[in-house]
């Protein structure tokens, strides 16, 4: 795992996002850059997949408009998903890739598809995280 970890830590930093929360051990590190809106999103290496998970916003008040809304939304997403935590209340964008033939591309792919939706889709998130 360990080889996948620095596989992973090397690919992130060529894309350039800053790595602010670090832990080998258990396959973690948190990253952001701010320039494609993305912050504290987590990287987990869990061999034989990466996990890529991105708080989104809290449901304050569910709705069937919201969470139609958040499914009709991922049809449009190139790469990972809208999911709900266990309790339900918050979203998250949500990918994974498998580890052993990841490549710098695939990663970028899987990144670009979150800022993307975050920048098309922040007025619709914004509305959401108010109700």
């Amino acid at each position: 795992m360990k080889d996948q970890y620095q596989k992973t830590k090397e690919y992130i930093q060529e894309l350039e996002f800053l790595i602010t929360l670090e832990d080998e051990l258990n396959g973690v590190m948190v990253i952001q850059k701010e320039s494609a809106g993305i912050k504290n999103l987590i990287i987990g290496v869990a061999y034989p997949i990466l996990i890529i998970e991105q708080f989104i916003f809290t449901v304050n008040f569910p709705s069937l408009e919201i969470f139609k809304s958040l499914l009709q939304k991922n049809r449009d997403i190139i790469h990972g998903a809208f999911v709900l935590n266990e309790t339900g209340d918050k979203v998250i964008f949500r990918d994974t890739l498998q580890l052993e033939n990841l490549d710098l591309n695939e990663l970028e792919a899987s990144l670009n598809s979150l800022s993307l939706l975050l920048s098309e889709y922040s007025d619709q998130i914004i509305k959401f995280s108010k109700n």
